[in-house]
């Protein structure tokens, strides 16, 4: 008789299972596919033949497909390889991050036989707790971990599609942090575009934070992803005594200007993203004077998100005006990213940003994570990671993120296994003093 085991079937989305068919034939072909109802209820599906062993068995850690939707050996390779079926959509996670994500497993023999199993993902643990906050003109999601504190904290920020980064946040409360998810557009209350937020906002939270969470020894650390890595680093190097540490996933080295999530009232693509004290920051697209062609107008190939950059770079005077001043962070900073990121150069920004901490002898740890075949949608672990181009969900120009999806589930893999890694270090040693040094990943 066919058996399909899931172990477990429960459990943090995190966390890898073990899928095993037994009960087979030698040599015997057995379809498996995956399903899964993700946000908006769009279904997201992927399929993969497996040839079984001598034994009559297929275990999913150990074999890989004969054919299918990926083709390696992945335990979860059913889950990142999964796309939405009739649908555009590119949101991965459940509508309410407090339910599991569940996947139905389907296998299937040629002489007939079927067989269905289940697994089911959760970004918050028994015990975390989640509490809107709308405080001190704040928009956001607070996840507290089970257990009595205090707990060291995390503020996370969105990227260029800006909202509340829930799912990441519950997850590292999952993983015993205090795990604040700060909007700053792009949600209710806030603006719909990035166009001249203010510093003054995001410094208001760092000491909300402080103020009302008592972090464990005062630790806390910002992370962020694209525009939200750009923003860890500039509020790591304005305000260092509020930021504890840096996380930035796929970040930009300077600051940028409005792009993609610009307000077309507002200067558009070249309006200031960043104000301090009622006053734009100086970017990268601020009459930059190499620059000669629009990235955003719709009427070129995707790839043109990640060829301005580096046209713009050449208006050398403008990009040192631009440039974060880094070396003003006081304390350890991680840097992620993809070798093939093509929506902006994210390898070449967090070398960058590694190469001026190490000019100025940086007193604390520098880590950066360069993960070969990734692009710039680094993610969670083990969800789908198919999503090479999509439509951005400000502007509506289309662009491609790059990758591939193989290398895109190692570095949502990767990145999340050496964030944690990170924060487990530097919490530990919170209170003694540092030797910088930068370490490659790939």
């Amino acid at each position: 008789m066919m058996r399909f085991k899931v172990d477990p079937v429960n459990g943090l989305i995190d966390e890898p299972r073990r899928l095993v068919v037994s009960g087979l034939s030698p040599d015997e072909l057995v379809a498996i596919s995956a399903r899964t109802k993700r946000a908006g209820g769009v279904i997201w599906m992927s399929q993969a033949t497996f040839m079984a062993d001598a034994r009559g068995e297929i275990d999913l850690s150990r074999d890989a497909p004969v054919g299918g939707d990926y083709a390696e050996v992945s335990a979860m390779g059913l889950i990142w390889s999964q796309q939405p079926v009739d649908s555009a959509s590119a949101e991965l996670f459940a509508d309410d991050v407090m339910e599991p994500l569940c996947t139905k497993l389907t296998a299937e023999t040629a002489r007939g036989s079927r067989i269905e199993a289940e697994l089911r993902q959760r970004f918050a643990a028994e015990g975390v707790e989640r509490r809107e906050i709308r405080e001190d003109g704040l928009v956001g999601t607070l996840f507290a971990p089970a257990g009595q504190g205090p707990h060291p904290v995390v503020v996370v920020l969105n990227g260029s599609g800006g909202g509340i980064n829930e799912p990441r946040a519950a997850l590292l409360a999952s993983r015993g942090f205090q795990a604040f998810a700060l909007a700053y557009f792009k949600a209710p209350g806030l603006s719909p575009f990035i166009t001249e937020t203010p510093l003054e906002y995001l410094e208001t939270g760092l000491r909300w934070v402080r103020r009302e969470l008592q972090p464990k020894d005062g630790f806390v650390a910002v992370s962020g992803q694209s525009r939200g890595g750009e923003l860890a680093l500039l509020l790591g190097a304005t305000f260092p005594d509020l930021v504890s540490a840096v996380i930035a996933f796929v970040p930009g080295a300077m600051v940028h200007g409005a792009q993609g999530a610009g307000d077309p009232a507002r200067g558009g693509w070249k309006g200031a993203a960043w104000t301090r004290g009622g006053i734009p920051l100086p970017h990268l697209w601020q009459d930059n004077s190499a620059v000669h062609w629009h990235p955003w107008a719709g009427d070129a190939p995707p790839s043109r998100h990640h060829s301005v950059f580096f046209e713009g770079l050449k208006d050398t005077a403008l990009a040192a005006r631009a440039r974060i001043p880094v070396e003003n962070i006081a304390g350890p900073v991680l840097l992620i990213s993809g070798r093939d990121d093509r929506a902006w150069p994210s390898s070449l920004y967090s070398r960058m940003v590694v190469s001026a901490l190490r000019r100025h002898n940086h007193a604390h740890l520098v880590r950066h994570l360069d993960f070969d075949d990734a692009g710039h949608a680094i993610n969670l672990p083990i969800v789908p990671s198919t999503q090479l181009t999509r439509v951005h969900p400000v502007s509506k120009v289309p662009y491609t993120n790059g990758g591939t999806p193989s290398g895109n589930a190692r570095a949502n893999e990767g990145s999340w296994r050496g964030m944690l890694a990170f924060l487990d270090e530097i919490t530990s040693q919170s209170t003694s003093s540092q030797s910088s040094h930068a370490q490659a990943h790939t």
